[in-house]
């Protein structure tokens, strides 16, 4: 079996959609154990494989299995993916104009799937300093750091050397753009703080439907809608099984990687342009983690 890691990089909101509304909110899809946003599986595989499917409309019916059609039930296909989660985060600062914000059980995650487990020692640090007396490490010197409606002087403080971590996502880093100085404005928050700054920092939008002739607010229209903010860092592993027709599946996987480099829409609002995302895709050691 071969594995793979995808990181998506948002270009516009991810709107993921929840499995449920309260009120008027149309709330987003959530971990129930860590109320993080991320992005199911579900809808990756579906929409990765309405992608391939053009390509490769046969190849497809094996590769990802055939679905409930005419009676016919449902096969195991060859390839499986997991659910997007949250990686890197950014958040507005008036000392520092945007930073990004990651946390422990981020990077836990993350160095699961990574070759020989690099980020433990990181992560170790990182557990220590956070349970001292400094309430946030990062990546750059600052003698204050404005989160939202937070300020952390000098003394909360604590840099520490992130090359490891930076070499770990150089295939999203070095394309150039915002995304390339996400090293230098890097900040490690507790669990429980990035929660809090992630629910703050969430994209709400309210909409409202008008009378055709009056252009006043139709009654019951009103409703607000939550997504996953631009500059956002996700990851999801995947990977391939070895099948037992190989020579059947041959195009769609050497295709499959390809389309995984691509750019890419995701979620639901799509027509109102959500969900675009730059993919990059390294190979991971075949005999997994």
């Amino acid at each position: 079996m071969t594995n793979y890691l995808t990181y998506l990089y948002l270009l516009t909101p991810l709107h993921t959609g929840g499995s449920s509304n309260e009120g008027n909110m149309m709330g987003i899809a959530r971990e129930v154990h860590t109320e993080f946003p991320y992005l199911p599986a579900s809808s990756l595989r579906g929409k990765i494989r309405a992608e391939l499917e053009r390509k490769h409309p046969e190849e497809a019916e094996i590769f990802f299995g055939h679905k409930i059609k005419d009676g016919q039930q449902p096969t195991e296909g060859e390839v499986w993916f997991a659910d997007a989660t949250l990686l890197f985060f950014p958040i507005a600062s008036l000392s520092h104009h945007l930073v990004w914000v990651t946390c422990p059980l981020w990077l836990e995650r993350w160095n699961r799937w990574l070759d020989k487990a690099p980020l433990q020692p990181i992560i170790k640090q990182c557990q220590q300093i956070l349970s001292g007396q400094k309430s946030a490490v990062v990546s750059f010197q600052s003698k204050e750091l404005y989160l939202q409606t937070a300020l952390l002087s000098e003394s909360d403080l604590q840099k520490i050397d992130v090359a490891t971590l930076a070499e770990q996502i150089l295939p999203l880093t070095s394309t150039g753009g915002i995304i390339s100085g996400l090293v230098n404005k890097l900040v490690v928050l507790t669990d429980e703080d990035c929660i809090a700054l992630v629910e703050t920092g969430l994209q709400r939008e309210v909409r409202v439907t008008l009378e055709k002739e009056s252009k006043t607010v139709k009654g019951g229209s009103f409703r607000s809608e939550e997504a996953i903010p631009p500059e956002t860092v996700l990851f999801f592993p995947w990977g391939m099984k070895p099948g037992k027709d190989l020579d059947k599946t041959t195009n769609i996987r050497l295709s499959t990687p390809k389309t995984l480099n691509e750019r890419m829409q995701f979620g639901g609002l799509e027509g109102l342009g959500r969900g675009w995302a730059d993919l990059k895709t390294v190979e991971l050691n075949k005999e997994g983690k």
